[in-house]
Protein backbone atom coordinates (compact mmCIF):
# COMPACT_ATOMS: atom_id res chain seq x y z
CA UNK A 1 0.00 0.00 0.00
CA UNK A 2 1.26 3.55 -1.47
CA UNK A 3 0.79 6.13 1.37
CA UNK A 4 -0.86 9.63 -0.23
CA UNK A 5 2.29 11.55 0.69
CA UNK A 6 4.39 9.62 -1.80
CA UNK A 7 1.41 9.54 -4.43
CA UNK A 8 1.43 13.33 -4.49
CA UNK A 9 4.57 12.89 -5.88
CA UNK A 10 3.90 11.73 -8.49
CA UNK A 11 3.17 13.14 -11.83
CA UNK A 12 -1.16 13.17 -12.84
CA UNK A 13 0.04 10.71 -15.93
CA UNK A 14 1.67 8.11 -13.53
CA UNK A 15 -1.33 8.55 -10.97
CA UNK A 16 -4.07 7.87 -13.30
CA UNK A 17 -1.68 4.67 -14.86
CA UNK A 18 -1.36 4.02 -11.35
CA UNK A 19 -4.98 3.75 -10.86
CA UNK A 20 -6.07 1.60 -13.91
CA UNK A 21 -3.32 -0.82 -12.76
CA UNK A 22 -5.35 -1.05 -9.46
CA UNK A 23 -8.47 -1.48 -11.33
CA UNK A 24 -7.33 -4.44 -12.88
CA UNK A 25 -5.48 -5.78 -10.25
CA UNK A 26 -9.13 -5.56 -8.09
CA UNK A 27 -11.37 -6.95 -11.53
CA UNK A 28 -9.03 -9.96 -11.63
CA UNK A 29 -9.37 -10.85 -7.62
CA UNK A 30 -13.05 -10.13 -7.13
CA UNK A 31 -13.39 -12.39 -10.30
CA UNK A 32 -10.53 -15.31 -8.95
CA UNK A 33 -13.31 -15.32 -5.32
CA UNK A 34 -16.21 -16.12 -7.73
CA UNK A 35 -14.69 -18.53 -9.95
CA UNK A 36 -13.42 -20.48 -6.33
CA UNK A 37 -14.82 -20.98 -3.06
CA UNK A 38 -11.12 -20.77 -1.55
CA UNK A 39 -9.49 -17.63 -1.24
CA UNK A 40 -6.15 -16.74 -0.36
CA UNK A 41 -5.97 -12.93 0.67
CA UNK A 42 -9.48 -11.65 0.64
CA UNK A 43 -8.60 -8.80 2.74
CA UNK A 44 -6.40 -7.36 -0.64
CA UNK A 45 -9.74 -6.21 -1.90
CA UNK A 46 -10.50 -4.18 1.00
CA UNK A 47 -7.22 -2.84 0.58
CA UNK A 48 -6.97 -2.43 -2.90
CA UNK A 49 -10.49 -0.23 -2.83
CA UNK A 50 -8.90 1.89 -0.52
CA UNK A 51 -5.86 2.60 -2.46
CA UNK A 52 -8.10 3.50 -5.74
CA UNK A 53 -10.29 5.83 -3.68
CA UNK A 54 -7.00 7.63 -2.42
CA UNK A 55 -5.64 7.97 -5.74
CA UNK A 56 -8.72 9.09 -7.58
CA UNK A 57 -8.88 11.95 -4.58
CA UNK A 58 -5.13 13.25 -5.29
CA UNK A 59 -6.18 12.78 -9.12
CA UNK A 60 -8.84 15.04 -8.55
CA UNK A 61 -6.82 17.67 -5.98
CA UNK A 62 -4.62 17.63 -8.89
CA UNK A 63 -6.38 18.37 -11.42
CA UNK A 64 -8.41 21.38 -9.64
CA UNK A 65 -4.84 22.74 -8.32
CA UNK A 66 -3.96 23.40 -12.07
CA UNK A 67 -7.11 24.51 -13.11
CA UNK A 68 -7.06 27.29 -10.55
CA UNK A 69 -3.28 28.32 -12.22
Amino acid sequence: MTKAKELRDLSLDELEANCIERRNELFQIVSEKKLSRQFEKPHRISLLKKEIARLITIISEKKQLANQI
